[in-house]
This record gives C-alpha cells, sequence and structure tokens, in this order.
C-alpha cells in the first residue's frame, strides 16, 4: 500500500508538473500576441526562483537593460475590461473604501468567461488555489502563529470589509446584471480569492509629483509577466511607466542564473505576509518594522502613575494628543532598524506624556494661540539609534515600559525562535505558513529588543 501510494503520489506531481508547463507555455504564446516583447537575456520558469513562478537571467544583463516591454492593452484594468463602458456608466454605485470594486468586477467576469482574452494568464492560477495569505488561515492558526504581529487584527478588517463590499456593492450590481454575471458562480467566496489576487499580484501606478496632493491614487491593475516576478528588499529591476507601454528595467548588473527580483515597495515582513503570503528571511529585510501601538504608549504611562491625579493628568494628555492627530486609538508607532519611521508622532507623545501639570497647562496655552508669522508650531525631532540613548530619562522609561509591554503581547518565546532559526534540520520540518509566521515575528521581536537597549 505504501509503494502504491507513493507511486499515485509522484504520478500527481508529475500530472501537476506537466500541467504547470502547458500554462505557462500558453502563457508566453498569449504574451507575444499581445505584443508583450521578452528580452532573450531572461526566462519565466519555476526552477531557479525563491517560489512559484520567476524571471531568471539566461545571461548577464547590464544596469538599464529593458527585460520586457508590455503595451497597457495587456494590462487587465477597469478601463481595458469589455465592460469597461458599464463601469463608467455605474461608477457612482461602485464607490468603496478600497477603490478595488470596477477591478474586481472586472476580474470577476474575466476569470470565469470561457471566452476571456486573458484566459491564458489566468491559467497560470487555476481556480487561484495556490493564494496562501492569513485571511484564509483558520482563526486557531493565526492566533497560534502570529499573535502580537498585527496580522491578525489586519486580517479581521480584510474579512469585515470584504464582506461588506460584497453584500452592499458587488451583490446589488451582480443581480442587477444577470446577464452578466450569476451569483451562483461569482461568490463571495471567489470575491475573497480575487481580492487577495489583487493584494498579492496588482500594480498602482505612482501619481506625478504635482497630483500627488490633488488626486485620487490610480486605481490598481493587473500587469501579465510583471507579476510573475518575485520580491526582496534589495532588488534588481523596478517597473517604469510610459503612455504607451510598461517596462521592466534592471536597475543593476545581474548574473547569469540569478533570479530577477522587482519590489513591491519598502514593505516590513508583517506587511509581505498580510498582502502577499510570504516573508523575507531574517536578516534579508532591510525595510522590515515593529509597531507599538499608540494605545500601549499611554497604557504604559497609566501603569507608571501613583495618584488619581496623576492618571487624570495622563488622560488629559492623551486626549490632547488625539486632539492635535498625533495619536489614534487604532494607530501604530512604526520602529525600524535604524529609526522611527513615525518619529514626529512618537516624539510629540513622549514629550506630551512625561510633562508635569504645570508643563502641560503651558503647552496647552502655546498649542492653542496661533502661530506667529514663519512658525508654524511644530516640533520635530530625529529619533534614531543614535539620538535614542540621548534622550531624556523619562522619555526613555516610558518607551522603554511601552516596548516591553508590546513584547508580551506575543505568544512565543524569542529564545525557543532563535534555535529553531539555528538548527536547519527543525526549521525544514516547519510548514510554509510555519516559517514565515516564524521570520515575521523574530523580525518584530529583535527590533523591539534593540530598541530596549536603546531605552534602557
Amino acid at each position: 500500500m505504501a509503494k502504491a501510494a507513493k507511486c499515485a503520489k509522484v504520478e500527481e506531481e508529475a500530472a501537476a508538473a506537466a500541467s504547470d508547463s502547458g500554462a505557462l507555455t500558453a502563457f508566453l504564446g498569449w504574451c507575444a500576441d499581445a505584443g508583450l516583447e521578452l528580452s532573450a537575456k531572461v526566462s519565466v520558469s519555476r526552477e531557479g526562483t525563491v517560489a512559484d513562478y520567476g524571471m531568471v537571467a539566461r545571461e548577464d544583463i547590464e544596469a538599464g537593460e529593458v527585460l520586457f516591454t508590455i503595451p497597457r492593452t495587456a494590462v487587465l484594468s477597469q478601463y481595458t475590461s469589455p465592460l469597461s463602458s458599464l463601469l463608467e456608466k455605474e461608477q457612482a454605485s461602485l464607490e468603496s473604501q478600497s477603490g478595488w470594486v470596477p477591478l474586481l468586477l472586472s476580474l470577476l467576469h474575466e476569470s470565469t468567461a470561457s471566452d476571456s482574452r486573458w484566459g491564458p494568464y489566468f491559467s497560470l492560477w487555476p481556480n487561484f488555489s495556490g493564494l496562501d495569505h492569513p485571511m484564509f488561515w483558520s482563526k486557531e492558526e493565526q492566533m497560534r502563529l502570529l499573535q502580537g504581529t498585527g496580522i491578525p487584527e489586519a486580517v479581521d478588517k480584510d474579512l469585515a470589509n470584504i464582506q461588506t463590499e460584497y453584500s452592499t456593492i458587488i451583490l446589488p450590481f451582480l443581480k442587477a446584471h444577470p446577464d452578466i454575471f450569476d451569483p451562483e458562480v461569482h461568490t463571495l467566496e471567489l470575491y475573497k480569492k480575487l481580492v487577495a489576487f489583487v493584494m498579492a499580484y496588482s500594480f498602482q501606478e505612482p501619481l506625478d509629483e504635482e497630483e500627488e496632493d490633488e488626486e485620487e491614487p490610480n486605481p490598481p491593475v493587473m500587469v501579465p509577466m510583471a507579476d510573475l516576478l518575485n520580491h526582496v528588499a534589495d532588488h534588481n529591476a523596478n517597473l517604469e511607466y510610459s503612455p504607451e507601454v510598461l517596462k521592466m528595467v534592471a536597475t543593476q548588473s545581474i548574473c547569469k542564473g540569478q533570479e530577477i527580483f522587482n519590489t513591491y515597495g519598502e514593505m516590513a515582513n508583517w506587511q509581505l505576509l498580510h498582502m502577499y503570503g510570504f516573508a523575507e528571511p531574517y536578516p534579508g529585510n532591510t525595510n522590515d518594522a515593529a509597531d507599538i501601538q499608540m494605545l500601549t504608549l499611554c497604557k504604559a504611562a497609566l501603569q507608571a502613575t501613583k495618584t488619581e491625579a496623576q492618571r487624570q493628568l495622563v488622560l488629559e494628555q492623551w486626549d490632547f494628543l488625539c486632539q492635535m492627530e498625533m495619536v489614534g486609538e487604532e494607530g501604530a508607532f512604526v520602529i525600524g532598524w535604524e529609526r522611527v519611521l513615525t518619529e514626529e508622532e512618537l516624539a510629540m507623545a513622549l514629550k506630551v506624556l512625561t510633562m508635569s501639570a504645570d508643563e502641560f497647562k503651558e503647552f496647552k496655552e502655546q498649542e492653542t494661540q496661533e502661530p506667529k508669522a514663519g512658525e508654524d508650531g511644530a516640533m520635530f525631532l530625529m529619533l534614531s539609534n543614535t539620538t535614542i540613548p540621548r534622550l531624556e530619562a523619562s522619555w526613555k522609561k516610558l518607551l522603554f515600559d511601552a516596548t516591553l509591554l508590546t513584547l508580551k503581547s506575543y505568544s512565543s518565546d524569542l529564545k525557543a525562535e532563535e534555535e529553531m532559526l539555528r538548527d536547519p534540520e527543525a526549521y525544514s520540518k516547519l510548514s510554509c505558513r510555519e516559517k514565515f509566521a516564524l521570520q515575521v515575528r523574530y523580525g518584530q521581536k529583535m527590533i523591539l529588543h534593540q530598541l530596549l537597549e536603546l531605552a534602557s
């Protein structure tokens, strides 16, 4: 029986490999027909890549070389979809918090249409079953592996928004157009998968600098080929936008056999796992960061009080910080490897929450006065690995206490995690979910422990 089961497994794997190869061949043929130009120096493969499909250099590549060019007509968006005129006509009823609804409706239609122009593209993700974002994990698994990281809370918000968006916007639209959609096919479950698909694979064209303050962000789009490249912080390629085409360009020299990596942005490991379903191995992600919840800083300040008067003062200070929009009940201070990324907010919170009653009274009076000409009243202090040890003792004590409280929110032990990472055999036995979660937790804890040392 064991041999038969093993043979069956080998046959299944061979069939899956053949299916993948056929899907990739069909996709590459579709790319050529769509006008996508692929450099002879690169190839798309599952071999030699860190995960799933990826792109590998077949020859040495110099910085500045174009790896592939994609005509905008091959991009799948609310504007290139066969539903574009309908989506434009009904755009007022499709407005949502995410701004993704028109693209998601396009994906619902195209991913289930037998004659979709993008059929070979979707064949790379059969049923979208390979998506493994934490939103698809059980609640038990989320809490066991991700408690303290901020991911379970982000997933809860996502799922609530998906449910609301589907029931209040998508479903009424589907029912209003029964000639195009079928709620029995275009289900909430499929919608949830497509949200994860957009999270992991879509691109958002940046606004021009003069547009940034006035315009809404550009809607997400699906960019075939570009979305097959994997991500690392130290990437070697970047997507460039022009009116007619999009180009993937090498940003540094790439040697034959090396994988070509795009960047998804400066993202911490918890964001990568939440949005894309993976994390970079420690210590590779130079953009990694840990959050200290703003309420945790308030909690640390309250714990240090000894009288009711002191407690009331802290609560008044917190309320004033909220009025200044420096803090919020759902906000977080973001701590990077080299500096605090929300340094203005944290510096102001530390300053205000360590004031005496007289200092706070004077501060409030100054803040409520109209600033003099040429003054904006703002205080800015760089909080870095160099400056944190030189902060006032009261600031450091409050920061230390808040960091300690944050570390206590994890359900796992740092020492056990270090031992696991140092034991290749034990680490290899972990599931992908366990490995990614471990990398997220460990990176965050190392940043927080570094902050403890700086503030001690």
